[in-house]
């Protein structure tokens, strides 16, 4: 991109300002800090860069124009000048109909995309009335027992209209199909149907541990919804693949893209081994990052993270179609940086992730509540959440340009650091026999391990400042008596709700579709049409997820 001879120039230009002008302030002033380094990677941060940091950068090859290859600068061609990311605000609690409330409430204020939360009984495969069910029925989310419950949460709602996103994991064949049956009931064409499953199983055996098979009856439900959804659904991404909770985990911003990415290499890989064409289900893959605070390695990371996909979908895969190489991702703000004490500052540091996920190009974003850190949002703090991306969107100036730092030095050289340690982990993944036995192994864990101690052991030791917690404290703080609460007798109803919904359907039905999925789990045939058949029987979440374990098992973690 440079000149030889302005690059030298330009080399001995900072060598002198080094000498004659920097030199002395440090010597008299010195800096406010030791070192300076990005947020989690440990990156050293220079005092000043020019383009001689970025000596080597290609234009065409390393970043290009947005919407072609290596979508550095954006997946798509105009960006946020053509339409702006989708703003889906997580939600959902309790039972089905406050949850529906939840949904109006938000679509009533301008957002644009809903994003469905459920309880831990629900990820787990559990019906309300479990055993292992007590006392966390509608805590973390909403509580889906039967497709009763799913169209109750839509009600009123079209789904040819609304994009939803839902956050399961390992009951996500369930999930989905209660979602397309719904849509069924609505007389949606399927092919109006649109969002996406989160539907990554390694990252729980990784970071949040909400699994239930073991890894290769897994990896075969999420081929199986890949196939089904490129026949039937094709406009539903298939799967989410999650570094968001890696990073939550404690994982540094580079492991966060190799972690995830590696996932990304396992699930296609598993895919084309089961006969399908890379073509045909990769254009609806989609990712899931966080957004930490330090907003230029955020950016960065967005950044390299495109280009990367772009090249081992063409380089491992031979991927020809220009939707199969572009990594579309969903962006959520960092809900292990909000704190406790003076959760006002949280609305600050949401602002700040935001950003940093807009300059980073993001296709939809989720803005966390100031009061997440004590309780599920209230309505008042989700409204300033959405509030935070609306005035992002239309007051800020962020989503006028494209891609509005590419170019910066600094920026563009930590793209190319990040990229480059990113691979180095990748590579080493390759070396242990991929992302699954890497997992298996538990040396992923051990990884973001290492990292999340030591994080925490400069907080502890203050050498990483949290505003509020560690420095600029307060001695008596006023704790809000204003946070969202789950009514304990939700409990009671969901389950008396679940006891009409099974006296009221065809028992006959339900064993006979119960019966057909298991036989379909033993064979080879995709089993999505056959729980999609159990779950308009009313057959419940666990149920059908019991169903399969009789066939798959159940995973036993040995880290």
């Amino acid at each position: 991109m440079f000149d030889p001879e302005d690059l030298q120039r330009i080399r001995e230009a900072r060598a002198e300002w080094e000498d004659d002008t920097l030199g002395p302030t440090l010597d008299r002033f010195g800096e406010r800090r030791e070192s300076f380094t990005t947020d989690t990677g440990g990156h050293e941060v220079d005092p000043l860069y020019t383009p001689a940091d970025v000596a080597e950068l290609d234009y065409e090859e390393d970043l290009g124009f947005p919407g072609e290859e290596p979508f550095t600068r954006g997946v798509y061609s105009t960006m946020y000048r053509g339409r702006l990311w989708t703003m889906r605000q997580y939600a959902g609690f309790s039972t089905a109909e406050k949850t529906n409330e939840r949904f109006h409430y938000l679509l009533e204020e301008g957002q644009t995309g809903l994003s469905m939360a459920f309880d831990l009984p629900t990820q787990m495969g559990y019906d309300s009335d479990a055993a292992m069910a007590a006392g966390e029925v509608g805590k973390s989310g909403v509580a889906i027992d039967s497709l009763y419950d799913m169209e109750t949460v839509f009600d009123g709602i079209p789904l040819d209209e609304v994009s939803t996103s839902m956050t399961i994991n390992a009951p996500a064949s369930v999930l989905l199909a209660m979602y397309v049956a719904v849509g069924d009931r609505q007389g949606v064409d399927r092919e109006q149907l649109r969002g996406t499953i989160q539907n990554d199983v390694l990252k729980e055996y990784i970071a949040r541990n909400t699994y239930i098979f073991p890894p290769k009856p897994s990896m075969r439900l999420i081929t199986d919804i890949f196939e089904f959804c490129g026949e039937e659904v094709p406009n539903f991404n298939t799967i989410s693949i999650s570094g968001y909770h890696i990073r939550e985990a404690g994982s540094t911003a580079a492991q966060e893209i190799a972690f995830t990415l590696a996932d990304g290499i396992e699930y296609v890989e598993a895919a084309v081994e089961a006969g399908q064409d890379v073509d045909e289900f990769a254009p609806q893959l989609s990712f899931f990052f966080a957004s930490y605070n330090n907003i230029l390695e955020e950016v960065a990371k967005f950044r390299a993270a495109r280009r990367m996909w772009a090249r081992i979908m063409d380089e491992r895969f031979g991927a020809e179609s220009t939707a199969s190489k572009q990594l579309k991702f969903h962006t959520q703000t960092a809900g292990s940086t909000l704190t406790a004490q003076q959760i006002e500052n949280n609305v600050v540091r949401v602002a700040y992730q935001a950003l940093a996920a807009v300059l980073g190009g993001t296709q939809s974003l989720h803005t966390n509540g100031k009061d997440e850190a004590l309780s599920l949002p209230t309505e008042e703090s989700v409204r300033t959440a959405l509030r935070t991306q609306q005035i992002l969107a239309h007051e800020s100036g962020a989503a006028d340009t494209i891609d509005p730092l590419g170019g910066s030095y600094y920026v563009e050289q930590l793209t190319d650091e990040l990229e480059a340690e990113a691979f180095d982990i990748i590579e080493e993944v390759d070396e242990r026999g991929g992302m699954r036995s890497a997992v298996e192994s538990g040396w992923v864990q051990r990884q973001i391990q290492d990292v999340a101690y030591e994080r925490q052991r400069e907080i502890e030791e203050g050498e990483r400042t949290i505003v509020g917690v560690n420095e600029f404290t307060v001695d008596d703080e006023e704790r809000s008596e204003n946070l969202e609460e789950v009514d304990p007798e939700d409990e009671r109803r969901q389950i008396e709700r679940l006891e009409d919904v099974r006296g009221r359907r065809d028992e006959a039905t339900v064993e006979e579709t119960l019966a057909a999925l298991r036989e379909a789990c033993e064979g080879e045939e995709n089993v999505m049409p056959y729980i999609v058949d159990a779950v308009k029987a009313y057959a419940t979440t666990g149920e059908i997820c019991d169903a399969m374990r009789e066939v798959f098992g159940e995973h036993r973690s040995s880290v």
